[in-house]
């Protein structure tokens, strides 16, 4: 789930824990233009705080409204739709046609929310299911492949860290790229064997790996939720892990270094049980070119080309290729190093 909405279950459990009544919504289902997708949610206090958000705020404003003037009442779950029409979706500011369908239900099995929130923390993945007509609910665990799904009887929706970033190197890029890959909803997994750079990791919520990196790609049994990015400028470390990503079915794997270095890499790892289709799948000059000096500024560059990548988006409409395709005595943009 991102990070956003799962910090709306926390703090409506705070809300909950200081004496507070809290309406939670979920959208689960949009048509046409929608400022968020389904599964987004927002949280509304008694007195009208709000965590998280549904849409570019007017119908967050209008359910504020109506939860202090009382009008807005979720004894049991309920189904509301904003936008059927043209003119109420101007009204609450979606874009032109759009139509958001929210799921609310009033908070009141803490426990059940306490249970989610530790079990997600574990880095678990967990499909919590809600019975609008009785307010039942139920908690399974849930796999990468599971959605949100709802048949206007039950509401499921999938909770925890549904993709995986695994940062070969634990240096201070790294450090950026994995603060920034936990916002994005990821659950990030580094590795490195070398002691000078894994005894001072220190980023809360990920989980560091001495392993060598091949045994480490081996293990996790990377898949199509999985991104790679190998990021030590050490080919010892580097290329073991490329050679074993590049034969899964992860959606990314990249890897830092000059437009030469990349060019070197390739030659090196086709010295191996590598295809060129296989090849052609690695990132690099990896992240997108963005002008990217500093190890933020090149962790941005890095995670922007990744999200492009999950979202299928033609990286030659991001700019990637104008700067991955010029000549090799060109200054890089993104780790020219």
């Amino acid at each position: 789930m991102d990070s956003v909405d799962l910090q709306v279950l926390k703090t409506s459990l705070d809300w909950r824990a200081n004496g507070h009544e809290v309406i939670l919504g979920t959208i689960v289902q949009t048509w046409g233009s929608s400022p968020r997708p389904p599964g987004a949610m927002l949280a509304i206090r008694d007195d009208g705080l709000v965590a998280g958000s549904i849409s570019g705020g007017c119908i967050e404003d209008d359910m504020i409204n109506r939860v202090r003037d009382q009008s807005l009442e979720v004894d049991k779950p309920s189904v509301v739709t904003y936008g059927i029409s043209k003119e109420e979706a101007n009204r609450f500011g979606l874009p032109c046609g759009g139509t958001l369908q929210v799921v609310l239900e009033k908070i009141t099995d803490d426990e059940s929310f306490r249970e989610l929130l530790k079990r997600v923390e574990q880095h678990e993945l967990v499909s919590r299911s809600l019975v609008i007509s009785t307010g039942e609910v139920s908690l399974k665990d849930a796999s990468s492949s599971d959605e949100l799904s709802f048949d206007g009887e039950v509401l499921q929706c999938v909770y925890g860290p549904r993709w995986r970033l695994i940062i070969i190197g634990a240096g201070q890029l790294s450090t950026y790229v994995a603060q920034m890959a936990k916002a994005l909803d990821y659950h990030v997994i580094v590795c490195d064997p070398r002691a000078e750079y894994a005894d001072t990791w220190s980023v809360p919520g990920t989980i560091l790996s001495r392993e060598m990196p091949d045994d480490l790609v081996v293990s996790l049994k990377l898949d199509a939720h999985s991104a790679l990015v190998a990021v030590t400028h050490d080919p010892k470390l580097d290329d073991l892990a490329l050679l074993e990503g590049l034969k899964s079915p992860s959606f990314y794997v990249g890897a830092l270094g000059s437009r030469l270095n990349s060019k070197n890499r390739r030659e090196r790892l086709l010295l191996f049980d590598l295809s060129q289709s296989e090849i052609d799948q690695l990132h690099g000059p990896v992240g997108l070119s963005i002008g990217s000096k500093t190890p933020p500024e090149i962790a941005v560059a890095i995670l922007a080309e990744i999200t492009a990548v999950r979202n299928g988006v033609p990286l030659h409409s991001v700019g990637v290729n104008e700067s991955k395709k010029s000549s090799e005595g060109a200054t890089t943009t993104v780790c020219a190093v």
